[in-house]
């Protein structure tokens, strides 16, 4: 058995890193870490980033995204069009059955336009997605200074 200052010390550790995992649930719908490059104040956009899960046995869309921080939130991607890299918006994302989609550095990410000010590396704010299927579900975004390090791999992967 252990001692009880080795049981409250493993509790306090697994509390805080829940406090840094946070994952969301819309129907079949599971998505994971909720992210955002810390950018400087002067910066006029923001991107955020996540991964979406679908569990179920039908596809469903991702057809919007709003957050009161900004004053307007699209869609994007990543194209390449020849030697050049471009961003574009979209109008959804499909997320296949039993599939995921990464929105991620140099893929599909949300974009956001005429921020009321940046926020900083340790905040967090909120982010509306409006699904066609599992309907709006409200995530935090947490704002850190570089990627998580499953995106940090796939980016450095991606040059």
């Amino acid at each position: 058995m252990l001692p009880n200052k080795f049981l409250l010390l493993g509790a306090l550790l697994g509390a805080s890193l829940l406090a840094q995992a946070h994952d969301y649930q819309a129907g079949d719908l599971h998505i994971d870490h909720p992210w955002s490059r810390a950018m400087p104040p002067v910066a006029p956009t923001a991107a955020a980033y996540f991964v979406v899960h679908n569990r179920g046995r039908e596809a469903d869309r991702l057809l919007a995204v709003s957050t009161p921080v900004a004053g307007k939130a699209e869609l994007h991607e990543h194209v390449h069009e020849g030697e050049v890299m471009r961003m574009q918006q979209v109008q959804d994302v499909t997320i296949p059955a039993g599939g995921e989609v990464q929105f991620a550095p140099m893929g599909y990410h949300v974009m956001l336009f005429e921020l009321k000010q940046q926020a900083k590396d340790g905040e967090r704010f909120p982010l509306t997605l409006t699904f066609e299927k599992a309907g709006q579900v409200e995530v935090e975004v947490a704002v850190q200074q570089e990627a998580p390090v499953a995106e940090a791999a796939h980016e450095h992967h991606q040059h």
